[in-house]
């Protein structure tokens, strides 16, 4: 079953990062894809969404902007088509002014939150892991390329000049020569035709996904495998590779495998920034301590910031100083820290990747890998 999904931008993270209001409401559930459970997906979110009004009426927010709030997310709880298409996670945001909704692929946690910003944080779990690639299935007697996404269903993409196989690419009848004084006999001569349509096949390749971020993950065999890998360019090409004849398997059997391979490519990802961490807490330039980290974010300081997604911290960062302050309660007048120790990141051009707590240095909320020491 198709899911409904609306993943955001790094446009639209940034946009929600930057709104400022005497209050917003922040609500993340997990949902059900099942039509027959869209009832339940409504109920637990009116649940949410009184909880989120209450907190708003209780930090003393102004009444009409609780009530321009509370009108908007009755209207969405009302919209029964809406609740029909849903996927693993919903992220809505309300303002006195607007209402945001994204339908994530992403299995999120239950959250609720009220500032005068929203919490935007969960939403990077969607860009750090966008579970969206490339596949090549490339065999001796066919080539497609696919584009996969958070949706179930892949898109077969059309590559201008690709070769239809092997054969064909090379302008021969057979790959076989048995010419006994022909150089290119034998199964050195497969080889040879092998690179060849595999040359031909990167070539193609290039002007359709050169300008793209995402991994191209691999469906063939050997030595038709290797050859490829040793031909190509394609600096985002995943080392693991989609095993068996990629002929005998559907395009949803080879996202469904893709995924799998994501999980390895992340997972990769993750060990690298962990190994980078260590060789620059050596040096004074890595740090999960987050009163530094904060400081560290003011300044442009911060590379790259891991944070827990699941973890939230209210309190406030002084604008100037980086200064953090800890509270122990959820008020308009804080905010989630980490959240807007994140926004600083991102606005001084670093990297954010929320993870799950397992996957952070430590164990810590947060860690970050430092361009300079502060």
């Amino acid at each position: 079953m198709p899911k409904h999904i609306d993943v955001p931008s790094e446009n639209d993270i940034k946009q929600l990062m930057g709104v400022r209001a005497d209050a917003c409401a922040s609500i993340y559930l997990p949902t059900s894809q099942l039509p027959t459970e869209s009832e339940a997906n409504r109920i637990e979110f009116k649940t949410l969404a009184s909880t989120a009004v209450e907190r708003l009426k209780a930090s003393g927010s102004d009444k009409h902007d609780v009530a321009a709030i509370h009108e908007a997310l009755q209207e969405l709880d009302e919209d029964e088509a809406f609740w029909l298409r849903q996927a693993r996670s919903l992220a809505v945001f309300a303002t006195p002014d607007s209402l945001r909704t994204f339908r994530l692929p992403n299995n999120l946690t239950e959250l609720v939150e009220v500032s005068d910003r929203l919490l935007v944080k969960p939403l990077l779990r969607t860009i750090t892991f966008p579970q969206a690639a490339y596949v090549l299935a490339l065999s001796v007697n066919s080539t497609r390329l696919l584009a996969i996404s958070p949706d179930d269903d892949p898109v077969a993409i059309e590559v201008p000049g690709m070769p239809a196989d092997a054969v064909s690419a090379v302008g021969l009848d057979s790959l076989k020569d048995n010419n006994p004084t022909s150089r290119t006999q034998g199964s050195a001569g497969r080889k040879l035709r092998l690179r060849q349509y595999a040359h031909q096949v990167d070539r193609a390749l290039k002007p359709v996904i050169s300008a793209s971020d995402l991994p191209l993950i691999l469906a063939s065999t050997e030595p038709l495998e290797s050859i490829f890998r040793a031909t190509t360019h394609y600096p985002r090409l995943a080392p693991v590779n989609i095993e068996g004849n990629p002929d005998e398997r559907s395009d949803a059997q080879l996202a469904a495998a893709a995924r799998k391979v994501l999980d390895v490519v992340y997972a990769e990802k993750i060990d690298q920034l962990k190994e980078t961490y260590e060789a620059r807490a050596g040096h004074d330039r890595a740090t999960t301590d987050l009163t530094r980290i904060a400081r560290a974010a003011t300044f442009g300081a911060v590379d790259t910031l891991l944070v827990d997604i699941d973890v939230s911290i209210d309190g406030t960062v002084d604008e100037e100083t980086g200064q953090l302050r800890i509270d122990e309660s959820d008020t308009v007048s804080n905010y989630g820290v980490v959240d807007e120790i994140a926004r600083r990141v991102i606005d001084s051009g670093g990297r954010v990747l929320a993870v799950r707590k397992e996957q952070v240095p430590a164990g810590a909320d947060a860690a970050a890998i430092l361009r300079f020491a502060v």
